[in-house]
């Protein structure tokens, strides 16, 4: 099958945005340089429509990066074969730079729960979730990127922590991690941990990807809400993060409450700023 467009990278130190319908006239209009524009993937499943008509104009002018939220790598249920369909497929017409999946289950017995839960991090639950990665990535012929979560509960049961986890994971599989700066913070919060940890356990050489997004401060603890400007602590993490992996491309999340364009685009700026000060990181050694 020719290729219905030209091969196309994000910027590794030019941020990206979400692509949320309630900007795609702004942005045509504009054709602001942005480094990457992201998607949910599930929106873009339908094989006609205005959706995918818009996610094909923009195609031709940026990377695209394919985020899901319904591939439940944790969960006991068996791969939606389905589910994984459609996402090749959609692969295949965008020909997108990265595509993403959240390390969390979100189904059983058959049912979506709208939830992006979190796993324990155990050896037995590490082996379960390689071997889905695994299927996965044989079923797009390609490297999938593997993303933190936020997660409001921690498990007695897990014995490996956290940023070792997704490490050894990358390892395993050969994926690639989607690290989400903001998860990362919100987790050290309100479980009293250290956000830092992550950063140094993870190999810089198998980060593809990193997610900066707002939260919402509440008496029982923060809120991962992608609904408000990045916070400064997030920020300084961001440069933290930035300082010991190189230049990595970087999206602002805004899925709630969004504000017009040019917050968004304000937000990418700053991000800028921070990425051109970042020297290369050398690769962790085995």
């Amino acid at each position: 099958m020719p290729a219905r467009f030209a091969p196309r990278a994000p910027h590794p130190a030019k941020a990206g945005i979400g692509l949320r319908t309630a900007h795609f006239e702004a942005l045509a209009a504009r054709s602001p340089a942005l480094g990457f524009l992201e998607v949910h993937s599930e929106n873009y499943f339908a094989d006609g429509g205005p959706a995918i008509a818009w996610l094909e104009r923009f195609r031709r002018d940026y990377a695209v990066s394919l985020h899901g939220v319904g591939a439940s790598l944790g969960s006991a249920d068996p791969l939606d074969a389905a589910h994984l369909d459609r996402l090749a497929r959609l692969c295949e017409r965008i020909e997108p730079a990265l595509v993403s999946e959240h390390l969390c289950w979100s189904s059983a017995g058959g049912a979506h729960l709208g939830e992006l839960l979190p796993l324990p991090y155990t050896e037995e639950s590490l082996r379960h979730v390689a071997t889905r990665v695994t299927a996965i990535q044989e079923r797009l012929g390609r490297p999938i990127l593997v993303e933190n979560v936020t997660a409001y509960v921690r498990f007695a049961s897990s014995t490996v922590p956290e940023g070792e986890f997704i490490a050894e994971l990358a390892r395993r599989t050969g994926c690639r991690v989607l690290l989400d700066v903001n998860n990362a913070w919100v987790n050290a919060v309100n479980h009293g941990t250290d956000a830092r940890a992550i950063l140094r356990a993870i190999d810089p050489a198998t980060v593809g990807e990193i997610h900066l997004a707002g939260f919402a401060a509440t008496e029982d603890g923060l809120v991962d809400t992608h609904g408000a400007r990045v916070a400064a602590d997030v920020w300084a993490l961001y440069a933290e993060a930035v300082s010991l992996l190189g230049p990595v491309p970087t999206l602002v999340e805004w899925d709630t409450d969004l504000p017009a364009l040019e917050v968004l685009l304000d937000e990418a700026a700053r991000a800028d700023a921070i990425l051109a000060g970042a020297r290369p990181a050398r690769r962790v050694a085995a």
